[in-house]
């Protein structure tokens, strides 16, 4: 069980993986099923774990992870303690722009466990975007899926001239404002 590193493995040509990680599989399948609808000028890996280490001994067989999304469900305490928990297994280069929290369920506020201040604290200790959306409704999860494999370009290097650095420290300026 290993911590995730960024630069362990050499990129691939006009491929890209993400890893989406939380506890509520079913909204991970139904985001993983948007990012595949959508148009795109590469080939994309989209691997699901409910929390992080992954397991090492398929290590050797799997790609460069160029973006982790953590998905937290505003609804679940659990959730938000489990991606804590998995944070201790990612290298700390992966937050220079490859990581970013998804926060789910945010269109039922009455039923919310995790405090939202919570959650941004998260992003700003992390020094990573914090994205706010509701999966269960379809056009809000095909807005998502397009925004992650935005950022899913840029985190591969698919995009010329725009590092997930450079793109981390701009949304996170415009955030500020």
């Amino acid at each position: 069980m290993a911590v995730v590193r960024p630069f362990d493995k050499l990129p691939a040509l006009n491929s890209a993986t993400v890893l989406l990680v939380g506890s509520d599989e079913s909204l991970q399948q139904k985001l993983a099923e948007a990012i595949l609808k959508e148009k795109k000028s590469f080939k994309i890996s989209i691997h699901l774990a409910t929390s992080l280490p992954l397991p090492s001994e398929r290590d050797h067989l799997r790609p460069r992870i160029d973006l982790i999304a953590f998905m937290i469900d505003i609804k679940s305490k659990y959730s938000l303690k489990n991606v804590e928990a998995s944070l201790a297994h990612v290298d700390a280069s992966f937050f220079l722009g490859k990581v970013c929290f998804l926060v789910t369920g945010v269109g039922r506020v009455n039923y919310c466990s995790v405090q939202t201040n919570a959650v941004w604290k998260l992003g700003e200790v992390y020094c990573s975007p914090v994205l706010y959306c509701e999966l269960e409704l379809e056009g809000i999860r095909v807005a998502t899926a397009q925004r992650l494999l935005r950022m899913l370009q840029i985190c591969s290097g698919q995009i010329p001239g725009i590092s997930a650095l450079s793109f981390g420290s701009l949304i996170r300026n415009s955030a500020d404002e």
